[in-house]
């Protein structure tokens, strides 16, 4: 069993390369061979709409044609079991590192022929773990779930397998508040919130990796 974790955040070892960790101790936990990329550390753009992918008759049919750092990552995953993403949500989206790294992965195997979704011929089963300053009480004012997270995880699935996701609030986004211009958040809070819900989210996903790798 191979799970990759695929690192969206610029940062590769704060809240969102944590939790990835996590689930990939748990997928390791039951047997899994893992790896971890970080996608801030390559060179790569997001699909450029040449098409290849869906000409007739292509050897990239169910793979991007594009040659940068992203292409020897995209065949790594389409050969695992389990991808588990993670990102940081910037102004209500994910990063543009994962955006790009969703375009390049699914396009290639979103299927244009009628009643065929993919073209995609494995079972990848997929976990997305989101991590947001805001706290959760925001999350209920605003339309996220069926923008972002439901979205995202349908378009996994074109991937053949189940997908699940996560989500870490009210995370703590510095290592000391007091040398930054961030006088609307309350330090104290934060701290407390670190100290007492963190800890949940990093079982979450550890129990995140021992499941799908369980499917």
């Amino acid at each position: 069993m191979k799970v990759i974790a695929v690192n969206g955040s610029p940062r590769k070892k704060w809240n969102t390369a944590t939790l990835l960790q996590k689930a990939l101790e748990g997928a390791k936990s039951v047997g899994a061979q893992t790896e971890i990329i970080h996608l801030y550390d390559l060179n790569f753009k997001g699909c450029i709409s040449c098409f290849a992918c869906k000409r007739k008759n292509s050897k990239n049919i169910g793979h991007c044609a594009m040659q940068d750092d992203l292409t020897n990552v995209l065949e790594k995953v389409l050969k695992s079991d389990v991808l588990l993403l993670g990102s940081p949500i910037y102004f209500g989206d994910v990063t543009a590192g994962i955006r790009a790294f969703l375009e390049r992965l699914l396009f290639s195997n979103l299927s244009y022929n009628e009643r065929h979704r993919s073209v995609f011929q494995g079972k990848l089963s997929s976990g997305f773990i989101y991590t947001m300053n805001v706290p959760e009480e925001f999350l209920k004012k605003v339309n996220y779930e069926e923008a972002l997270f439901q979205t995202n995880k349908n378009l996994l699935q074109i991937l053949g397998g189940p997908s699940e996701y996560m989500i870490s609030t009210d995370t703590y986004q510095f290592d000391d508040y007091s040398k930054y211009e961030a006088s609307m958040f309350d330090e104290k809070h934060k701290s407390q919130v670190k100290a007492e819900q963190f800890p949940i989210d990093c079982q979450r996903a550890f129990d995140m990796g021992v499941q799908l790798t369980n499917i």
